[in-house]
């Protein structure tokens, strides 16, 4: 049997954090080899198992604990399949193929490849940790983005204006999960607020084949702040609108009650409707009877003429 020992060059592949990757093995197998006749296996840069075919059948007693239940080979493509990526799975591996015939085994096939880990740091979001005051106009953010792998190369805010752009450079803090080895990093700025203009903040995390931006945060032109109230001020305001209505409460009650005294009473009303009712009978009843009204002088004059008379009898 001609021997297929081939030394492959060493290949690249990607594979996402908490997810599965693949590390191929092109064997081509054009002499048509059963599985049957052949010991297939793959292991890491350490020298660790992560599985092997035994003659058509899995051997998982040379399988190393840290890969056991995360392997899957796919014998139309001979690819491993290595799932639950994690960053610690990043490095070298090696497939080898060997032919097992009646004097042992026989090297026939040897591939190498890398394997790189990924993970999706969070969109850049941007904090306020501060606003801007009345007299010194500057404002406080900090940008963060959380749970990335490899660590990212600068991360920067950028402002823009109607007129420019401006490039922020601050220190990047990093922090990196000792289980996960996942990355966080964050940055802060600290800068003056321009009064007569739109301004619009970015925050950017330079990636290795790509950028991250966050949502803008944006800041409208306005005048300074009013001044904070002074609460003395607004107390004694307060006052001051109390006493007024107080003062015009007193003198709308001493009104009403000036004009209360100037209208007559009920009782004088009534015996002047009385006196007025009696005049107007009399008068009705003169008139009936045809009788003239004497003075008080007229018969004062006919009361002494009767007296004179019954003296004149008398003397006769």
């Amino acid at each position: 049997m001609a021997l297929l020992l081939s030394g492959a060059a060493s290949m690249k592949s990607q594979a996402y954090f908490n997810k599965t990757g693949e590390l191929p093995c092109h064997f081509t197998n054009s002499q048509n080899i059963s599985l049957d006749e052949l010991v297939v296996f793959w292991q890491d840069q350490n020298k660790l198992v992560l599985y092997e075919l035994f003659r058509g059948k899995e051997n998982p007693q040379n399988v190393h604990p840290k890969y056991k239940g995360r392997t899957s080979f796919d014998k139309d493509n001979w690819t491993l399949k290595l799932h639950n990526i994690q960053i610690k799975d990043k490095g070298s591996y090696q497939c080898f193929i060997h032919y097992k015939g009646p004097k042992g085994l026989v090297p026939m096939y040897h591939m190498s490849s890398d394997l790189s880990v990924l993970a999706n740091f969070s969109q850049p979001e941007i904090m306020v940790t501060s606003n801007r005051t009345e007299n010194s106009g500057i404002i406080n953010l900090t940008c963060s983005s959380v749970q990335g792998y490899p660590e990212p190369k600068e991360m920067y805010f950028k402002l823009k204006t109607e007129n420019s752009t401006t490039k922020y450079d601050t220190a990047m803090k990093k922090s990196q999960n000792n289980v996960t080895e996942l990355y966080s990093v964050s940055i802060s700025l600290s800068f003056s607020v321009p009064e007569a203009s739109n301004v619009s903040i970015t925050c950017v995390l330079q990636l290795e084949s790509m950028e991250l931006h966050s949502l803008p945060y944006n800041i409208d032109a306005h005048t300074k702040p009013p001044p904070a109230r002074d609460p003395i001020l607004w107390i004694a305001a307060v006052l001051i609108m109390l006493v007024i209505l107080c003062g015009m409460v007193l003198v709308l009650f001493l009104t009403l009650r000036k004009r209360k005294k100037k209208q007559p009473g009920p009782s004088h009303e009534c015996e002047t409707n009385k006196v007025e009712r009696k005049e107007s009978e009399q008068n009705k009843k003169r008139v009936q009877d045809h009788v003239p009204e004497r003075s008080d002088e007229a018969q004062c004059v006919n009361n002494s003429e009767t007296t004179s008379g019954d003296k004149s009898t008398t003397h006769f």
